[in-house]
């Protein structure tokens, strides 16, 4: 599934971009006046190979969750067993990406692909069409230490993957016209930490953030930690699915599968902060030309987000000082996305307005 997936992934339409670029220089506004729209509207319609591109809706979030073997290196202040709770609180639509998913009318499902401990919920109860829904498909409880050993094996690393690609098809199927991130991992900024080192060529303590907000001696153990991590596996930034295998966890995995995904069936993926990024540097190494259907919906306060974002080449549409992940960030952008393609249908030319150019 993965070498077909990534088979498929081609580049941008240069002729649907071409009329997109020629449409924007012929509607009833100077040219340029909507700053990052432009680029924004162009790409998405070389990404669909129209003009205009479909408008991104509806819109789903596809939260994918996992625990990790690092925690027990103390980066992390907060017990393991929140990840398995914030998924009850997830599913009951109680959490900060349920209410900003409410506001966008995108739906959310909850895929647990490598949570530690018991969920608070039975899958059967929440698998309806109404609500969030939880997807279960764990392809172990939690990665191992990487400061020991590898996270994960090769082939645990590669079921996480096509997890992910297999959510992006049925959010597709299902028929969803954008897709965005969502994550919840307590730990997970850490190996994110290591994945945008290892992909970007940055030192780890520029790559490492503070999280939840840890304290400076926990900061300082996080990049230590990160930094051995990193000694110790050496990952090759050219072998994506060892890099996740040596120091990623599941969810950036899975969240990688679905960026693949998406842009193999040329749909657009807004990502969201740090975790979302570490895996975009994954699913890129994996397949280069599937950037193209990658849209930034923010910059993290997180420093190895603006890092991983550079590498990318991607400018982030909103700048908050978000942190909390979620995929709460994409959710805010998503408007501005939306807004980009509806330019392109509806707003009139100077011709058909009557309206003098200069």
């Amino acid at each position: 599934m993965l070498e077909s997936t990534v088979a498929a992934i081609g580049p941008l339409d240069e002729a649907a971009m071409a009329a997109a670029r020629d449409l924007q220089g012929r509607l009833t506004k100077p040219a340029g006046s909507l700053g990052a729209l432009e680029p924004l509207s162009v790409r998405l319609a070389g990404l669909a190979g129209s003009c205009p591109p479909p408008l991104p809706e509806p819109a789903a979030v596809a939260i994918f969750a996992g625990d990790h073997g690092v925690h027990a290196q103390g980066v992390t202040p907060w017990p393991q067993e929140v990840t398995a709770q914030m998924i009850g609180n997830f599913l009951a639509g109680g959490a900060v990406v349920n209410a900003f998913a409410r506001q966008a009318g995108a739906s959310v499902t909850v895929v647990d692909v490598g949570v530690a401990t018991p969920l608070p919920v039975d899958p059967a109860e929440v698998a309806g069409p109404a609500g969030p829904r939880l997807v279960a498909a764990n392809v172990r409880p939690g990665t191992r230490d990487m400061t020991v050993g590898a996270a994960l094996t090769r082939d645990e690393a590669r079921a996480a993957v096509e997890t992910g690609i297999r959510v992006a098809g049925e959010l597709i199927d299902a028929g969803a016209g954008i897709l965005l991130t969502g994550d919840m991992g307590i730990g997970n900024t850490t190996p994110a930490a290591a994945l945008i080192a290892a992909f970007a060529g940055v030192d780890p303590a520029a790559a490492t953030g503070r999280g939840t907000g840890v304290d400076d001696e926990t900061y300082r153990r996080k990049v230590g930690v990160v930094r051995a991590a990193l000694d110790r596996h050496a990952p090759d930034p050219a072998d994506p699915l060892g890099v996740l295998a040596a120091v990623g966890g599941l969810e950036h995995a899975a969240l990688a599968g679905l960026i693949l995904g998406a842009a193999a069936r040329r749909v657009p993926v807004l990502l969201d902060g740090v975790i979302a990024v570490s895996a975009a540097l994954a699913a890129a190494a994996f397949a280069p030309d599937a950037v193209g259907a990658m849209v930034a919906g923010h910059r993290s306060a997180e420093p190895g987000a603006t890092a991983a974002l550079r590498h990318l080449g991607l400018d982030p549409l909103i700048d908050l000082g978000l942190r909390l992940g979620e995929g709460t960030g994409a959710l805010l952008a998503l408007p501005v996305v939306t807004g980009a393609v509806r330019v392109l249908h509806e707003v009139a030319t100077f011709d058909s307005a009557g309206v003098a150019e200069k």
